[in-house]
């Protein structure tokens, strides 16, 4: 039997960035805050929480002063910003390049089209929605699917974006859609927004699930990108479990017809976990 970790998971250029900008500032023993929960992986977070790393929410990151506090890549809307300048907070931005780019992106057009409808195909309270919808003084509506699409008014204009870890075909159908309802002769534009190193991800990983006999999908229960991506493992092989670390592996799922088994796992999935589960699953064969 083999066990193979699939090379195309694992942590994202933005989570790789944030962590290693983490460890290089906790490595000069100064305390550091982090704004939220700097990956949807408890382990990880549990990692660097023993390398010193705390984890603050909103409310009391606006209660600190004169302290250094790490953005993670999902981004911040500019009232985050504001309290850190009031605040004498030193921000550690590790804000993902393409997040940033897009916020300037929503606030350019935001300002430059006041009668217009800035639209956001993501998850509604996800850390990169909010510092999106940020940008637009709240204003930005927020659609998680094509059901919610009535909630767009069709006979003004429409500028529409996506969160970046949504899936490409879905965000594909929903602009057909709205360019279909639209008004005649009123503006529709979008920006496909889509982060392709995450994009691509999905059928890359679909061929490693459908190649094992027995799939275990390592991510965090919070990671909107890892229910994605699991999902479409199982959509090709069933026989794919969402397990969160080497613990929850359920050995008895090895039948003696098993001949390899994948193990694979969302942007915000460690190698090392992975690892740990390949090596749970190799010392039970010892």
């Amino acid at each position: 039997m083999t066990v193979e970790i699939d090379k195309g998971s694992g942590f994202c250029f933005g989570v790789t960035t944030a962590i290693r900008k983490a460890e290089e500032e906790l490595s000069r023993g100064v305390p550091l805050y982090s704004l939220g929960d700097i990956v949807h992986n408890g382990e990880e977070c549990e990692r660097l929480r023993r390398l010193g790393l705390i984890a603050i929410d909103h409310e009391q990151f606006s209660r600190l002063h004169d302290v250094r506090v790490l953005l993670r890549a999902h981004g911040e809307p500019p009232e985050t910003y504001a309290i850190a300048r009031a605040n004498n907070i030193e921000l550690i931005d590790a804000t993902c390049p393409v997040v940033l780019s897009i916020q300037k992106r929503i606030h350019r057009d935001a300002q430059a089209n006041d009668g217009a409808q800035i639209v956001i195909f993501g998850q509604k309270g996800h850390a990169e929605v909010l510092g999106l919808v940020g940008q637009t003084r709240g204003k930005a509506v927020v659609i998680e699917s094509i059901d919610e699409l009535d909630r767009i008014d069709f006979t003004r204009p429409v500028l529409l974006y996506s969160q970046t870890t949504k899936s490409l075909p879905e965000f594909r159908q929903i602009v057909d859609v709205i360019r279909r309802r639209m008004a005649p002769d009123v503006e529709f534009r979008y920006s496909d927004t889509i982060c392709r190193q995450v994009a691509n991800r999905l059928e890359n990983i679909q061929r490693f699930a459908i190649s094992h006999d027995l799939v275990f999908f390592v991510c965090g229960r919070k990671s909107s990108n890892g229910r994605v991506l699991f999902e479409a493992c199982r959509a090709v092989n069933p026989n794919t479990h969402h397990v969160e670390d080497a613990s929850q592996i359920d050995l008895a799922l090895i039948t003696p017809t098993t001949q390899s088994v994948g193990i694979c796992g969302a942007t915000s999935t460690p190698g090392w976990l992975m690892e740990a589960c390949r090596e749970k699953i190799l010392a039970a064969k010892e």
